[in-house]
Formats: structure tokens, C-alpha cells, sequence
């Protein structure tokens, strides 16, 4: 387990916290890893009844650490492990409840896979962005099939195109979050959302979340959406895009 991820065990409630709050929690390979490990041992544990996920600091997740991202557009990262793959196959197929406490902002995947979460109790005042164009690159985690269906074609097009932020407040009263409350309040309000959540008859809620998400396609989506980001990632585009920004 990556020292960067904190598992912590409370009653039935399985939660993960991103802990790099001074690199602004943005995810390595080997934290990609540390994730998928947890929410599959709470997948296969039937003592866990839901899965939460939080962040410590003011950041909930500064998205996929850039200097990765770098390493691949110019080869160095060829034969590296791929542990985002194993990541978004555990978040997006997770059949236990998944809440997210997001009490920051969240950038890139730090903003997608909460598509993937049943609950997300979001501060008001956290922004959401989804920069991937602007790096030359194209969405992920089946955010382009679920933010779509979530908030609309226009509004989703401004976000995952043109990398327009979106406010806790409006993620909210858009759907794409929950609740959007104070930042004092995400991390208890969302426990309290995990354990009601751990009360109900676990296999009815096994069964109305897989009625309410269409796997095979996300899935699909997802892979499809792997091979166009890949193919960005040693494209001139965003090789001329990260060094513009080690640059700075």
C-alpha cells in the first residue's frame, strides 16, 4: 500500500483518503494501485458495505501527476505499469456504495471519477476542471459518455473541450454531485451518507445500483476512450503542451 493512500477501517465503512496533500493529491502509478487494491479487498470483504473516499488537505485530487504524463509523451515511460487502467475497471465496476467527500478542488480524473460514485458531497466553493484538450489530450473514465448524461451536452461540452471550471454549488444543483455544502462539513456529512448506506439489506443495494449503471458500457466507453488518450499522449500536441509547462 502506497504511503500517499490511507485505508481506514470504521464499522462497515471502508475508507480511502489520498494523502499527498503537498503535491495537491495528484496521483501516481503507485497510488493508482494502492486505490484499485483497496476497493477490491472492500468489493470481496462482506463485513464492507460501502466505500468511501476522501482527501486530506485543501485539495481533493490535482488529477494524474504530470511528470508521468510527460515521461509518456516522449517514450520514457514505455513498459511502466499502467495501474490507472486497474483503477478505473475497480471505481467504475464497484458494486458496493461508493460516496465521495471532495472538500477541494478536483482536476482531470480528480473531477471524472466521481462520475462513478453514488454519492458525492462536494464544498461549495470547490472547482472542477477537466483541462484535457489544453494538454492535448481527450477525456477519460467514460466522462465523455457520463458527464453528458449527467449535465447535458452543452454544459458537458464546455467542461471536457474548453476546460471550463464548474463550482461545487453548480455540480450540485446540476446533478453531478449530491449535496454541495460548506467545506467544513463534506467529510461528516458524507460518513453519515456511508453509513445509512450501510444499514439497508446489502443485497437489494447491490442490485438497485446495478440497475441504475450500464457496466458493459462504461466500460466499453472507457476503453475506447484509453486508446484515443494514449495515441494523445505521444502526439506533437502534447508533447509541445508539458513542456510548455515544465517551462514555466
Amino acid at each position: 500500500m502506497s504511503e500517499d493512500i490511507r485505508v481506514i477501517r470504521t464499522g462497515a465503512i471502508a475508507e480511502i483518503r489520498f494523502n499527498r496533500p503537498s503535491k495537491k493529491n495528484a496521483l501516481t502509478d503507485a497510488m493508482y494501485g494502492a486505490v484499485a487494491d483497496a476497493i477490491a479487498a472492500a468489493e470481496s470483504d462482506p463485513g464492507t458495505r460501502a466505500i468511501l473516499i476522501g482527501a486530506e488537505g485543501d485539495m481533493f485530487c490535482a488529477g494524474n501527476g504530470l511528470t508521468d504524463f510527460a515521461a509518456a509523451a516522449t517514450g520514457a515511460g514505455a513498459g511502466m505499469p499502467r495501474n490507472v487502467e486497474r483503477f478505473l475497471r475497480a471505481i467504475s465496476a464497484a458494486e458496493k456504495p461508493v460516496i465521495a467527500a471532495v472538500a477541494g478542488d478536483g482536476v482531470g480524473v480528480g473531477a471524472t471519477m466521481l462520475l462513478h460514485c453514488d454519492i458525492v458531497i462536494i464544498a461549495e466553493d470547490a472547482r472542477l476542471t477537466t483541462p484535457f484538450t489544453a494538454l492535448g489530450l481527450t477525456p477519460e473514465a467514460g466522462s465523455s459518455l457520463l458527464l453528458p448524461a449527467r449535465i447535458g451536452h452543452a454544459r458537458a461540452y464546455m467542461m471536457l473541450a474548453l476546460g471550463d471550471a464548474m463550482s461545487g454549488a453548480e455540480a450540485a444543483r446540476l446533478g453531478l454531485a449530491t449535496k454541495a455544502v460548506a467545506r467544513p462539513e463534506v467529510d461528516e456529512q458524507a460518513r453519515a451518507l456511508a453509513q445509512q448506506c450501510c444499514v439497508r439489506p446489502p443485497e437489494a443495494m447491490r442490485i438497485t445500483k446495478k440497475l441504475l449503471r450500464d457496466t458493459e458500457a462504461i466500460t466499453a466507453r472507457i476503453e475506447a476512450e484509453g486508446v484515443h488518450f494514449r495515441e494523445r499522449l505521444r502526439s506533437p500536441e502534447a508533447r509541445a503542451a508539458f513542456e510548455a509547462f515544465f517551462k514555466r
